[in-house]
Protein backbone atom coordinates (compact mmCIF):
# COMPACT_ATOMS: atom_id res chain seq x y z
CA UNK A 1 0.00 0.00 0.00
CA UNK A 2 1.79 2.97 -1.25
CA UNK A 3 -1.13 5.88 -1.08
CA UNK A 4 -1.29 7.81 2.45
CA UNK A 5 -3.08 6.77 5.04
CA UNK A 6 -5.87 8.79 6.61
CA UNK A 7 -4.86 9.87 10.39
CA UNK A 8 -7.02 7.06 11.84
CA UNK A 9 -5.65 4.34 10.14
CA UNK A 10 -1.73 5.50 10.55
CA UNK A 11 -2.54 5.79 14.72
CA UNK A 12 -4.96 2.09 14.63
CA UNK A 13 -1.47 0.51 12.72
CA UNK A 14 0.42 2.72 15.42
CA UNK A 15 -1.69 1.22 17.96
CA UNK A 16 -0.58 -2.12 16.90
CA UNK A 17 2.70 -1.41 16.29
CA UNK A 18 4.08 -2.55 19.94
CA UNK A 19 1.91 -5.57 20.53
CA UNK A 20 -1.34 -7.03 20.13
CA UNK A 21 -4.35 -5.23 21.19
CA UNK A 22 -8.29 -6.12 21.40
CA UNK A 23 -10.47 -3.57 20.02
CA UNK A 24 -11.28 -1.32 23.59
CA UNK A 25 -7.37 -1.29 23.92
CA UNK A 26 -6.77 -0.10 20.64
CA UNK A 27 -9.72 2.48 21.24
CA UNK A 28 -8.10 3.75 23.85
CA UNK A 29 -4.50 3.95 22.60
CA UNK A 30 -5.32 5.69 19.33
CA UNK A 31 -6.66 8.14 21.69
CA UNK A 32 -4.05 8.38 23.71
CA UNK A 33 -1.85 8.85 20.77
CA UNK A 34 -3.97 11.62 19.24
CA UNK A 35 -4.10 13.10 22.50
CA UNK A 36 -7.64 12.77 22.61
CA UNK A 37 -8.34 14.19 19.32
CA UNK A 38 -9.21 11.11 17.67
CA UNK A 39 -12.25 9.12 18.97
CA UNK A 40 -13.08 5.93 17.43
CA UNK A 41 -16.47 4.38 17.63
CA UNK A 42 -16.73 0.53 18.41
CA UNK A 43 -18.27 0.12 14.62
CA UNK A 44 -15.49 2.87 12.79
CA UNK A 45 -13.17 0.66 15.06
CA UNK A 46 -14.21 -2.84 13.46
CA UNK A 47 -14.76 -1.79 9.62
CA UNK A 48 -11.36 -0.14 9.46
CA UNK A 49 -9.91 -3.45 10.95
CA UNK A 50 -11.75 -5.63 8.11
CA UNK A 51 -10.51 -3.40 5.68
CA UNK A 52 -6.69 -3.56 7.24
CA UNK A 53 -7.19 -7.75 7.82
CA UNK A 54 -8.43 -7.69 3.95
CA UNK A 55 -5.29 -5.63 2.84
CA UNK A 56 -2.90 -7.66 4.81
CA UNK A 57 -2.18 -4.97 7.14
CA UNK A 58 -3.05 -6.40 10.47
CA UNK A 59 -4.31 -10.26 11.33
CA UNK A 60 -6.07 -12.06 14.33
CA UNK A 61 -3.52 -13.07 17.10
CA UNK A 62 -5.02 -14.76 19.42
CA UNK A 63 -8.79 -14.59 21.56
CA UNK A 64 -9.61 -14.97 25.08
CA UNK A 65 -12.69 -14.74 27.38
CA UNK A 66 -12.93 -12.28 30.11
CA UNK A 67 -15.86 -11.49 32.29
CA UNK A 68 -17.75 -14.03 30.11
CA UNK A 69 -17.25 -12.10 26.69
CA UNK A 70 -14.76 -12.59 24.11
CA UNK A 71 -11.74 -10.36 22.95
CA UNK A 72 -10.27 -11.13 20.21
CA UNK A 73 -6.60 -9.44 19.83
CA UNK A 74 -4.94 -8.00 16.44
CA UNK A 75 -1.16 -7.73 15.65
CA UNK A 76 0.35 -5.65 12.86
CA UNK A 77 1.88 -7.91 10.20
CA UNK A 78 5.10 -7.51 8.29
CA UNK A 79 3.06 -5.62 5.58
CA UNK A 80 1.52 -3.79 8.51
CA UNK A 81 4.71 -2.92 9.48
CA UNK A 82 6.29 -1.86 6.21
CA UNK A 83 2.94 0.41 5.18
CA UNK A 84 3.47 2.45 8.80
CA UNK A 85 6.82 3.03 8.31
CA UNK A 86 6.61 4.35 4.43
CA UNK A 87 4.17 6.46 5.84
CA UNK A 88 5.75 7.45 8.87
CA UNK A 89 8.70 8.57 6.94
CA UNK A 90 6.32 10.36 4.35
CA UNK A 91 4.99 12.87 7.28
CA UNK A 92 8.68 13.05 8.66
CA UNK A 93 9.65 14.62 5.45
CA UNK A 94 6.67 16.70 4.86
CA UNK A 95 6.97 18.21 8.39
CA UNK A 96 10.40 18.86 8.21
CA UNK A 97 9.99 20.31 5.02
CA UNK A 98 7.20 22.68 6.64
CA UNK A 99 9.59 23.56 9.51
CA UNK A 100 12.32 24.19 7.21
CA UNK A 101 9.86 26.84 5.09
CA UNK A 102 8.52 28.27 8.22
CA UNK A 103 11.85 29.46 9.50
CA UNK A 104 13.12 30.52 6.30
CA UNK A 105 9.67 32.57 5.68
CA UNK A 106 10.16 35.69 3.46
CA UNK A 107 8.43 38.72 5.55
CA UNK A 108 5.25 40.06 4.17
CA UNK A 109 6.01 43.82 3.49
CA UNK A 110 3.32 46.33 5.20
CA UNK A 111 0.38 47.80 3.25
CA UNK A 112 -0.80 44.39 1.27
CA UNK A 113 -0.58 42.84 -1.82
CA UNK A 114 3.51 43.34 -3.14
Amino acid sequence: MTDALREPTFLILTALAREPLHGYGIITEVATLSQGRVGLRPGTLYGALDRLREDGLVAPDHEEIVDGRLRRYYRLTEDGASTLQEAAERLQSHAETATQRLHHRKPRLAGGMA
